[in-house]
């Protein structure tokens, strides 16, 4: 124990706290300091954290306030701590994530420890098969609606540390400073953007829905990640009741679920004959609908699957014309392949996990993007036809230079 301060929190914990914050990157806060900055006197700044939060004389800046557009329309508002109140909190959850791990449900992906979406997304897959239907269920606004009475009540409860909770209290409260520079109180939710606030909500949410759906329905199969899930059913009844089940539930925690996102939904295949409006939902950047698909013995037949979702199709191809490929013609080849590699890797690493084909159609785009690039470049390839003869022989010659040619998505050569 140290026997100067009232908190006993490790140098070493708030250090290790600094290593993770700047590997994870990110923007400046509202004092516009960035990692470089904060690093040029590494040792005094991280010892002041230390000092702060080991005496209780911590206090947070007001988190900046970013407007993000969301993939279906409006803005989702991201809340951006300094990079000092990263660390801080990042110390916090070092000793706070380890006591309430344990305690989540197989079920709950999110923001976990040796949890994805994918793993996610794999079993949806295999429950889609064997329970014709599915409560695709959505929260709406969690992250600005988390109770914070609740809230602290559950992290008094499984942390032995008082400045653990002392400092959760202040970060809840923490006003946001919005683009014009005013500030907004805040007497509801956990900023997305938060370093703690994903556990958080995970906890929130263990005992809002997961924790209770084990005790009263230990039957029922579901998958939750975050504030998105879907819960399989056997019949249109039972979905419809749990569905009920639901809205009273959230609404003892002062939640509600978002009716535009929640949905009944069939999963028809070849052998599930009835009729239902609804065949498909979205998780995770996919879409689960009934597709064709070849078994071992080479027969074509209607089985229900996941692949990319249109809204996601339409994000990357936004975010690749947003990358301007055909006006950077002072740059290479290979420094176009080495500024956006790693996001074209990062797409098939995730989107390529099922139903491929769909992925490949929409890397295409990329390559019409790059061979606009070309004529503008080479004026002695201005024709289309031309630059892309150009461009398929290069990449014939080195498949490895752009991260899709590996996978086959290569331009044609003429």
């Amino acid at each position: 124990m140290n026997e100067t301060k009232p908190y006993d929190i490790s140098r070493w914990a708030v250090y290790r706290a600094w290593e993770s914050v700047k590997a994870n990157k990110g923007s400046y806060g509202v004092d516009g300091q960035s990692i470089e900055d904060f690093e040029k006197n590494l040792k005094g700044n991280l010892y002041k954290i230390w000092n702060r939060m080991s005496s209780g004389s911590y206090f947070p800046k007001p988190v900046k306030a970013v407007s993000i557009p969301k993939k279906n329309g409006g803005v989702r508002i991201l809340g951006i701590p300094t990079v000092e109140d990263r660390i801080a909190q990042m110390t916090a959850k070092l000793y706070f994530e380890p006591s309430v791990e344990p305690l989540f449900h197989d079920d709950s992906y999110g923001y976990r420890p040796n949890k994805s979406a994918i793993q996610a997304l794999s079993t949806t897959r295999k429950r889609c098969w064997h329970r014709d239907w599915v409560l695709e269920y959505d929260i709406k606004g969690l992250f600005d609606n988390i109770r914070h009475d609740y809230l602290l009540e559950m992290v008094r409860r499984h942390t032995p540390h008082k400045w653990v909770l002392l400092y959760v209290e202040r970060w809840l409260t923490t006003p946001f400073q919005l683009e014009d520079g005013t500030l907004q109180e805040r007497s509801s939710g956990t900023p997305q953007g938060g370093v703690i606030s994903p556990v958080l909500a995970n906890l929130f949410l263990h005992y809002a829905f997961d924790s209770f759906m084990a005790k009263e329905y230990p039957a029922a199969w579901w998958e939750r990640y975050a504030d998105d899930g879907v819960l399989h059913c056997k019949t249109y009844q039972q979905a419809k009741y749990m569905k009920s089940v639901l809205q009273e539930r959230f609404h003892l925690f002062g939640l509600e679920l978002n009716e535009t996102k929640t949905r009944i939904v069939y999963c028809k295949d070849a052998d599930r004959v009835e009729e239902h409006p609804d065949i498909s939902f979205d998780f995770l950047g996919y879409t689960f609908r009934p597709r064709l698909a070849k078994n071992k013995h080479g027969k074509i037949f209607l089985n229900y699957l996941p692949a990319i979702s249109d809204k996601a199709i339409k994000a990357l191809k936004e975010e690749v014309r947003s990358w301007r490929l055909q006006l950077k013609v002072t740059k290479s080849l290979n420094d176009l392949a080495n500024m956006f590699n790693s996001r074209i890797q990062g797409w098939i690493s995730y989107y390529g996990h099922y139903y491929k084909s769909k992925l490949i159609y929409t890397l295409r785009y990329v390559n019409q993007c790059l061979i606009k690039w070309v004529r503008r470049k080479y004026k002695s390839r201005k024709h289309r036809r031309r630059a892309e003869y150009w461009l398929g022989r290069i990449a014939r010659r080195d498949k490895t230079l752009f991260a899709h040619w590996r996978y086959g998505v290569l331009p044609t050569a003429g």
